[in-house]
């Protein structure tokens, strides 16, 4: 016999797993410090690597103006002015870092407890189907005995 309710609910198990588990699943295996943490040194990789593209490119772009300007005074203080871009430049997306992650672990840790308690509440419907039919093969050896 087919149970209406509990075909829904595996079904909304089914399509949580197949749409959502791939974000919320991956960020359970850690701690909220850990997880923000591994994303915030990923991130301090990509923002380092970009910024050294990014200068690198400049840098070619104005080949020219640079070697015009040999005076290592002024190199010294364009020198300054890169490190002091890319420090605050990291400082702001560190901080955006941490924000954005620290959300999708609430977010993945709240989707985690709906899916679990949409586990327990299948699991506590097999339990009772399996009760009911232990309940009426009781029953149905009780009346064989009885009429024997």
């Amino acid at each position: 016999m087919l149970n209406e309710d509990k075909i829904k609910l595996m079904n909304e198990i089914a399509t949580f797993e197949k749409r959502g588990g791939k974000d919320i699943f991956p960020v359970n295996r850690y701690f909220q410090g850990d997880y923000v943490s591994s994303r915030m040194i990923r991130s301090f990789l990509s923002y380092t690597v970009c910024y050294i593209l990014c200068m690198l490119i400049w840098i070619l772009y104005n080949m020219e103006q640079i070697l015009n300007i040999v005076n290592l005074d002024t190199l010294a203080v364009e020198g300054r002015k890169a490190v002091l871009l890319y420090l605050s430049g990291l400082v702001i997306y560190q901080l955006i870092t941490i924000a954005v992650y620290r959300r999708r672990y609430e977010y993945a840790k709240r989707g985690m407890k709906v899916y679990l308690a949409k586990l327990k509440r299948l699991e506590k419907r097999y339990e009772f189907q399996n009760r009911a039919k232990e309940l009426t093969k009781e029953g149905s050896r009780r009346d064989d005995v009885t009429r024997t």
